[in-house]
């Protein structure tokens, strides 16, 4: 077996196999659109909600005064802490 013949296998798995689902997804946008884009839907929609989760979460810190806001990087952005 040539090494050739390796790297033609490889090929013919990546292209048969690995490729499959991208060429049905290809053959079914040509039909509608929006049953080819569904898992990107579902993925949008989920980063949406963790968003939202995201921004409730940090509301509610912020309203309990939890965050600690005393420290900053260097003393020119926090008052006279080091002055």
């Amino acid at each position: 077996m040539a090494l050739r013949d390796i790297f033609y296998a490889i090929q013919d798995f990546a292209v048969g196999v690995l490729f499959a689902p991208f060429d049905a997804l290809r053959a079914l946008e040509l039909e509608n659109w929006a049953a080819a884009n569904i898992l990107n839907w579902f993925f949008m929609l989920i980063c949406a909600v963790a968003f939202v989760y995201w921004m409730l979460q940090l509301k509610k810190f912020n309203n309990n005064n939890e965050e600690d806001t005393s420290s900053t990087s260097h003393s020119f952005l926090g008052g006279d802490k080091y002055n």
